[in-house]
């Protein structure tokens, strides 16, 4: 009879410290991206939320795909 996996604490808080670190970069850097061609182009503030709102939502679906991969490796359980 095998024994129940206990939750790991360590890795617990390692993953959310690696998600406020990671993600207040790459949400910070979209934001920016945004930002930044915006006034390039001169598009104006409406073109440059949308295009800001556009980049952070590739940024989450990055850092979600990072998380994914960090739990693999620091697994919650064992």
């Amino acid at each position: 009879m095998s024994r129940p996996k206990r939750f790991n604490t360590k890795n617990f808080w390692t993953l959310v410290s690696l998600a406020i670190l990671v993600g207040t970069e790459i949400i910070g850097v979209a934001l920016a991206a945004g930002w930044a061609i915006a006034g390039l182009m001169q598009f104006g503030d409406t073109v440059a939320y949308i295009l800001m709102g556009g980049f952070a939502m590739v940024g989450a679906y990055a850092l979600l795909a990072f998380m994914r991969k960090a739990i693999e490796v620091e697994p919650l359980r064992g």
